[in-house]
């Protein structure tokens, strides 16, 4: 075996963790905080995607600058989902949520197939890369990675050191006490909503600069998104983003010993192994 070939892959690998990672804190985030699947996660990440797409090449945008234009949109569009589809079954069965978002899902899809067809897309960014043997990184991989770990502190520095923050960890633990200290726990729900589905359409910009896309390609990584809030537990960001890195490391090197088809079926075998073996996942509580 090449060892400098699996150092590449395992670096390319660890490097999309980061993007996995921050795709699947948006979803960990709402569900820590509501209880709430979000069934309508992958075309949310599908959003990020073509925001950055239409922005770059109808209006000549810089793809990230109009990845913080997809980032307010996310904001935006979580809040009113929440509202619309989300805040008059947040106490009913859970079966119920997870048809009120699934219904969005479709909804989106179908709007978007329609507007964008099935055909692929793709974005040209050119930020060089750094070589050293059979390693290669693409800048465009760096600038993910910053970019996900800067999300990833703000999302830590937003929730334990601001008031907003604090009420929304208070509203997670216990709504009821969180009413009777005069928390706003509707808006703090709809803020979280929010910035879960922001979370997902900045992982999409990102995607969108490395790979091509289409308007189904966020069932790919909705279904990463899965297993990777069940490795690193269930409400857990920070356990999100931990999983995120051991599913892209694990991704980079069982491709080079099984064909990448292969890929999807050692992933739902993780996520099958971790609901039987330790169902909190590697850092969620009990």
């Amino acid at each position: 075996m090449n060892t400098q070939a699996l150092l590449a892959s395992c670096i390319d690998g660890l490097m999309l963790g980061f993007v996995y990672g921050l795709a699947a804190m948006g979803l960990t985030l709402i569900f820590g905080v509501m209880r709430v699947i979000n069934l309508a996660h992958a075309t949310v990440i599908v959003a990020g995607m073509y925001v950055v797409y239409v922005l770059s090449t109808q209006l000549g945008i810089n793809p990230y600058v109009g990845l913080a234009v997809a980032l307010l949109l996310g904001l935006a569009f979580g809040v009113v989902m929440y509202f619309v589809a989300v805040h008059r079954v947040i106490n009913a069965p859970e079966l119920t949520t997870l048809l009120a978002t699934y219904s969005v899902n479709l909804m989106m899809t179908g709007v978007a197939t329609v507007l964008f067809t099935t055909t692929p897309r793709a974005l040209s960014v050119e930020l060089g890369a750094f070589r050293t043997g059979a390693i290669t990184i693409l800048g465009t991989k760096a600038v993910a990675v910053l970019i996900a770990i800067l999300a990833t502190a703000a999302l830590y520095l937003f929730l334990y050191r601001t008031r907003v923050g604090k009420s929304i960890r208070a509203v997670t633990n216990n709504r009821a006490a969180a009413e009777l200290m005069g928390i706003n726990t509707t808006g703090m729900l709809a803020l979280s909503f929010g910035i879960g589905t922001m979370l997902a359409t900045i992982s999409g910009g990102l995607i969108a600069t490395l790979f091509s896309f289409t308007v189904l390609s966020g069932g790919v990584y909705e279904t990463k998104s899965f297993v990777i809030v069940v490795l690193g537990g269930l409400g857990n960001p920070a356990g999100a983003l931990l999983g995120g890195i051991i599913l892209g490391l694990l991704e980079g090197v069982t491709t080079m010993f099984i064909p990448v088809g292969w890929v999807p079926v050692i992933e739902y075998v993780i996520f099958v192994m971790i609901l039987l073996v330790r169902p909190s996942g590697l850092l969620g509580a009990r």
